[in-house]
């Protein structure tokens, strides 16, 4: 995996190869059957996955982290384009009640042929270099569950 980090806070950007085509990799992040398997970061427990996958349909998850406290993140769909794009809104609500403020996400599923796709994520509007920390921790563990799933199915 590549880790491309722009100026302090603002952005994050992560590629991953995977052994799948640009159709199956979109419904992995699109079927709420599929995600919801695999869409949290490494380690933690997936509670519960809502998703109304349309411009202007709204997503939710509630996750347990390792340490036991319940985090919820949620937003909604600003652009669904398949099997090329989807772009939401992120919004983190902590454990401690906190609220992070509101960034937006956007993932593109590039044919590299012989099956195989790049998908790039890109997560911006971070106020913090801690913020977009631990997202990149957050996000390369849910892309690698998410590499795990598909080659399991």
């Amino acid at each position: 995996m590549n880790i491309m980090v722009k100026p302090a806070g603002s952005e994050l950007v992560l590629t991953r190869d995977i052994a799948a085509s640009r159709e199956r990799l979109f419904a992995a992040w699109s079927d709420i059957r599929q995600a919801s398997i695999w869409w949290a970061p490494r380690d933690f427990t997936l509670l519960s996955c809502e998703m109304d996958v349309r411009p202007g349909g709204v997503w939710r998850r509630r996750m347990r982290s390792p340490s036991g406290g319940v985090i919820l993140k949620y937003g909604a769909y600003r652009e669904v384009a398949p099997p090329d794009r989807l772009v939401f809104t992120y919004v983190t609500e902590n454990a401690d009640g906190t609220i992070d403020p509101e960034t937006l996400v956007s993932v593109s599923f590039t044919d590299l042929g012989g099956g195989r796709t790049r998908l790039t994520l890109w997560h911006t509007g971070f106020e913090t270099e801690a913020s977009r920390d631990d997202h990149r921790g957050g996000w390369t563990g849910g892309l690698e569950r998410c590499a795990g799933f598909i080659e399991k199915n």
